[in-house]
C-alpha cells in the first residue's frame, strides 16, 4: 500500500501549498465560513476527486484487462465498490461545507438550518450537482457489489462516469469566458485523468494478488495502451481550460498562472515516466531487478499525480485572471441574452466556411477515430493483408467531415438559424454515414486488432459482442434502422427533445451522437459490408423511396407551414432574417439537399445489384463449365421423359 500512501501524501501537501499561493483557504473580509469550512472544503473535494479515479480506474480495468474467472476481477470490483462509497460520502460532506462556504450561515441543527440546506440542495444548482453526484456515486456502491457481470458493468461505468459531469458544470469552469467548451474541457479532464490515475493505484494494489503475479505484465501493458490515450487527452483538455482561464502568456505570473505552470510541470514529468514504462520497463519486468525497477517507478508516478491532483483542487479555491471579464460590452442583444455568448459575424457563405467554434469532444473522437483506422490498416498491409485504399480514404473524409460539422460554420450558426440546423442535421444524419459505412470499421477492427485468448474482453471482443448481440441486432436490423431513421424526424422535431437539443449543451451532443447512430445503421442496412442482416436488394430500393418520400413529406410540411417551432428561441432572437421564413428554408434544405444523399445511395444499392447479378452469373457458368452442363442435361431428361408420358 505503499503508492496509495504516497499518492495521498503528495496530494495534501501540494493542496497546502496551492491553497497558500493561491489564497484559497485565505479568510474573507465578511461571511467567515471557519476555518473548518475553508480547509476542509478543497480537502474533501480532492478526495472526491481521488476515490473518484478509484472508482472509475478499476471499473476500466475490469471491463477491458482482466478475464471474469480470475480472482483478481472480483478483487478489482470490491475495490471499485469501496471507492465509490468513499465517493458517496465525502461528496455529501462536500454539498454540506459548499453550503457552509457559499451562504455563511452557521451549522446547527434546527429546522431552519435544515429547511436552508434542503433549498439549497434542491434549487440551487451548486447544491444540486453534488445531489447528483452523491447519488451515482452510491448507486455505484450498489451495483459493484450487486453486479458482477462483465457485460452490465459497462452501464455501472457510465453511471460513474455520468457522476463526474455535474462536478465539471460547477468547477472552476463554471465561470469561465465560453463556458459550454470550458465544461466540456474540464469533464474530459476529470474521465481521462481519473482512468489514468485510478488503474494505476488500482494495479498497485493487486500486486500480490493470487494468481495475479503471473497476468501482471499482460494487465500492465493493456493499461499502459490505455494510459497513452488518457496523457494525450488530459493535456489537451487541460490546455483548453488553462487558456480560458488564463487568456495571454502574461498573466502566467498570477497564483492561477503559476499554478497551472505546476500543473503542466507534474504533466510533464508523467509523460517522461510513462514514455520509460513503455519503453523500457515494460520489457524488463520479468526480471526481478526490472520488476523492482518498475514497481519503484509507479510510486514516483502516484507521487506526481497526487501533485497535480492538490493543485487541481488548490486551482478550484483560486480566483482566475478572466473569471471576471464580461463576454460582450454595451447592452446585449436578445440573441447574446439567449445563447450567452457574443455574436457571431453576419451570415454568409464566406463566413460559414471560415467561422470555427471548437467543439473539443468530437474533435478527439475524429482524431482518434482517423489514427486507430489508420494504425489497423497499416497492421493489415505489414503482416501482408490487403485493405482497399478507397474505404481509408472514405472513412477519413467522413470524420473529418463529423468535425468540421461539429465545430465549424454550422456549429457556429445552428443556434441562431433553423435553416443552418438544418443543413446540418441533413450532413450528420446522412452525409457522414454515407462517407462512414463503406469503410468498413467492425470488419478492420476484426481483421487487425488481436484476439484475446486469456477470457478478457479488449477491443476486438466488445466490438464484435456489440454486434452480434440481441439488442446489437434488433437495433441494425433494416426495417427497424428504417423506421429509427425517418421516425427520428418526428421524435426529434415535435416533441421537447428539440429544446433540449437546442438550448442545453448535452442535449446537442446527445443530437449529434443521434443523429450520426441512427443514419449510420440505416446506410449500412442499404450498402454496408459489416456482418449485419441486410434486405433483398429490391426491398432495399422499396425502403429508399419510402425514406425519400418521408423526407419530402416532412420538408414540404415545414416549407408550407406558418407555426414556428421553438418560437420562444427562433423567433426571439432578433436576426435579420424573419424566423418563419428562416425554417420555412429549412424545409426546402431538408427537401431537397436531404434527398440528395439518399439519391446516391439508391445508386449505389443498385450497382451493388447489378454486380451480384453478374456474379452469380459467372458462378453459374464456371459451374456449367466444370460439369459440363450437367444441369441442363437433367432438365431436358426430365421433360423428355414426361412428355414419353
Amino acid at each position: 500500500m505503499t503508492g496509495p500512501a504516497v499518492l495521498i501524501a503528495a496530494a495534501l501537501l501540494a493542496l497546502v501549498f496551492a491553497l497558500a499561493l493561491g489564497g484559497g483557504a485565505s479568510a474573507p473580509a465578511i461571511d467567515d465560513p471557519g476555518v473548518l469550512v475553508r480547509f476542509g472544503l478543497p480537502v474533501t473535494k480532492m478526495a472526491v476527486n481521488l476515490s473518484a479515479a478509484v472508482t472509475i480506474g478499476a471499473i476500466l480495468l475490469a471491463l477491458f484487462a482482466l478475464g471474469t474467472d480470475r480472482p483478481a476481477y472480483s478483487r478489482t470490483l470490491d475495490i471499485a465498490a469501496g471507492a465509490a462509497g468513499v465517493w458517496a460520502v465525502v461528496s455529501a460532506a462536500t454539498a454540506l461545507l459548499t453550503f457552509l462556504s457559499v451562504t455563511g450561515v452557521p451549522l446547527t441543527f434546527d429546522s431552519r438550518f435544515g429547511d436552508q440546506l434542503g433549498y439549497f440542495l434542491t434549487e440551487i444548482d451548486a447544491g444540486s450537482s453534488w445531489v447528483l453526484a452523491t447519488l451515482a456515486a452510491a448507486a455505484v456502491t450498489v451495483l459493484c457489489f450487486a453486479v458482477r457481470n462483465q457485460t452490465a458493468m459497462i452501464f455501472v461505468g457510465v453511471i460513474a462516469v455520468a457522476g463526474l459531469y455535474p462536478l465539471a458544470e460547477q468547477g472552476h469552469a463554471a465561470t469561465a469566458s465560453d463556458h459550454n467548451t470550458a465544461v466540456m474541457a474540464l469533464w474530459l479532464h476529470l474521465v481521462f485523468a481519473a482512468v489514468w490515475l485510478g488503474g494505476l493505484v488500482v494495479i498497485v494494489i493487486l500486486r500480490g494478488v493470487q494468481p495475479m503475479k503471473e497476468s501482471l505484465l499482460t494487465v500492465v501493458s493493456r493499461y499502459s495502451s490505455v494510459a497513452l490515450v488518457c496523457f494525450v487527452v488530459v493535456a489537451i483538455s487541460g490546455y483548453v481550460s488553462a487558456e480560458l482561464r488564463i487568456g495571454s502568456l502574461d498573466r502566467l505570473a498570477s497564483p492561477y498562472g503559476v499554478l497551472v505552470l505546476v500543473k503542466v510541470g507534474a504533466l510533464v514529468v508523467l509523460g517522461i515516466i510513462g514514455a520509460l514504462h513503455r519503453r523500457y520497463a515494460l520489457a524488463r519486468m520479468d526480471a526481478d531487478r526490472g520488476s523492482r525497477w518498475f514497481w519503484q517507478l509507479a510510486v514516483v508516478e502516484l507521487a506526481f499525480m497526487g501533485i497535480a491532483s492538490g493543485v487541481a483542487a488548490g486551482l478550484a479555491r483560486t480566483a482566475s485572471p478572466v473569471s471576471d471579464e464580461p463576454l460582450a460590452t454595451g447592452t446585449p442583444t436578445p440573441a447574446e441574452i439567449l445563447t450567452d455568448a457574443p455574436l457571431p459575424p453576419p451570415f454568409s457563405f464566406e463566413t460559414l466556411l471560415s467561422e470555427w467554434r471548437p467543439e473539443l469532444l468530437w474533435l478527439l473522437v475524429c482524431g482518434f477515430g482517423i489514427f486507430f483506422y489508420l494504425a489497423g490498416v497499416i497492421r493489415l498491409r505489414r503482416r501482408g493483408d490487403t485493405w482497399p485504399i478507397y474505404r481509408a480514404v472514405l472513412w477519413v473524409a467522413g470524420l473529418l467531415l463529423l468535425a468540421w460539422l461539429t465545430s465549424g460554420g454550422i456549429n457556429v450558426y445552428e443556434q441562431y438559424l433553423f435553416s443552418v440546423h438544418m443543413l446540418g442535421h441533413m450532413a450528420l444524419g446522412m452525409m457522414v454515414p454515407l462517407l462512414l459505412v463503406p469503410g468498413a470499421p467492425v470488419t478492420l477492427a476484426a481483421r487487425a486488432i488481436a484476439r484475446r485468448t486469456d477470457g478478457s474482453r479488449g477491443g476486438r471482443e466488445w466490438i464484435l459482442y456489440a454486434v452480434h448481440s440481441r439488442f446489437g441486432q434488433i437495433i441494425a436490423n433494416p426495417y427497424v434502422a428504417a423506421v429509427l431513421f425517418v421516425g427520428s424526424l418526428l421524435a426529434f422535431y415535435y416533441t421537447p427533445l428539440f429544446r433540449w437539443a437546442t438550448v442545453d449543451h448535452l442535449g446537442h451532443q446527445w443530437m449529434i451522437i443521434h443523429f450520426v447512430l441512427v443514419g449510420y445503421l440505416f446506410v449500412q442496412s442499404m450498402v454496408g459490408i459489416d456482418p449485419v442482416k441486410r434486405l433483398a436488394y429490391p426491398l432495399r430500393l422499396l425502403v429508399l423511396l419510402a425514406a425519400m418520400a418521408f423526407h419530402a413529406f416532412f420538408g414540404i410540411s415545414l416549407m408550407t407551414g406558418t407555426g414556428l417551432l421553438l418560437a420562444d428561441w427562433y423567433g426571439a432572437m432578433g436576426w435579420p432574417t424573419p424566423a418563419i421564413e428562416d425554417q420555412q428554408a429549412g424545409g426546402g434544405i431538408a427537401w431537397s439537399v436531404g434527398e440528395i444523399p439518399t439519391v446516391i445511395l439508391a445508386i449505389a444499392v443498385a450497382i451493388q445489384w447489378s454486380r451480384s447479378d453478374e456474379r452469380e452469373s459467372r458462378r453459374k457458368d464456371r459451374s456449367e463449365a466444370r460439369t459440363g452442363d450437367a444441369e441442363l442435361n437433367n432438365y431436358n431428361e426430365m421433360l423428355g421423359r414426361l412428355s414419353g408420358r
